[in-house]
């Protein structure tokens, strides 16, 4: 089995579980600023 679990909290941003499900809510939203500066910084190089 290679394939990664479908998320069914809806807390992952990839639609994937990465875990965030046993997160505090205060831990959830930094975690989320987090991942989208992440994403945004990844875009910024790409272009």
């Amino acid at each position: 089995m290679t394939e990664k679990a479908k998320c069914g909290c809806g807390r992952s941003p990839t639609g994937y579980c990465i875990g965030w499900h046993s997160l505090s809510e205060a831990d959830y939203i930094a975690k989320k600023a987090e991942f989208e500066k992440n994403e945004n910084a990844a875009g910024k190089e790409e272009k």
